[in-house]
């Protein structure tokens, strides 16, 4: 396809926590798990065989964004990404309500800002910035929502700062579950289902093909 955006060649970079980290195999390097990466590498290596795309996971389940800025160089920078997937920001709510951890939205926007500096500075990388999202099952949910609505506005400042690709992954969830149980997609509201995984694979796939 004439608008793909990814370059012959180019290294390829998921970041993120369980829902991207999805299982992967921390002894395989190659291992890019059960979820959305797997299904965006395997599907533009079936559109776009003579690219010759790698496709790296890194994603760490538990992640907040601060945990991720830790591991920045070595799971990031070194790698020398020339496009990385950026999907954070649940567990900075989640920690909150499970254990009182704060994550204060200044702090987490700055830390995004810090990270996408120095990716840019030093890698030179295209980013795509996913939203983090909740759906309101179980029911304990409902009271997250305060929480992500500000964590996601953050992330759409970064974004439009940064001239960034973007997925509302939240707004497409939740818009999803009028027509189709919530559970469809994520039955604890958070860790996607097949389908969910195969939703936000879509999305990333329509974004780079134009």
């Amino acid at each position: 396809m004439s608008d793909f955006i990814i370059p012959t060649g180019a290294r390829v970079l998921f970041q993120g926590d369980s829902i991207t980290d999805c299982g992967r195999n921390r002894e395989d390097l190659n291992s890019l798990g059960q979820g959305y990466a797997s299904m965006v590498a395997g599907q533009l290596s079936l559109r776009h065989p003579d690219h010759g795309i790698t496709f790296i996971n890194r994603g760490i389940s538990g992640n907040r964004i601060y945990d991720m800025e830790t591991r920045w160089l070595k799971d990031c920078i070194d790698l020398a990404p020339d496009f990385v997937s950026i999907l954070i920001g649940i567990n900075d709510t989640w920690r909150f309500f499970d254990s009182n951890t704060e994550s204060p939205i200044a702090e987490f926007e700055s830390c995004y800002r810090r990270l996408l500096d120095t990716l840019i500075n030093e890698a030179g990388a295209r980013v795509m910035i996913l939203e983090p999202f909740v759906l309101p099952v179980p029911a304990d949910r409902i009271a997250w929502r305060t929480d992500v609505d500000a964590r996601i506005e953050a992330v759409r400042r970064v974004a439009l700062d940064y001239d960034t690709l973007y997925i509302p992954v939240d707004k497409i969830f939740n818009d999803m579950y009028t027509t189709h149980p919530r559970t469809t997609w994520a039955g604890d509201g958070v860790h996607p289902s097949p389908a969910g995984h195969a939703l936000i694979a879509q999305e990333w796939i329509g974004t780079v093909n134009g």
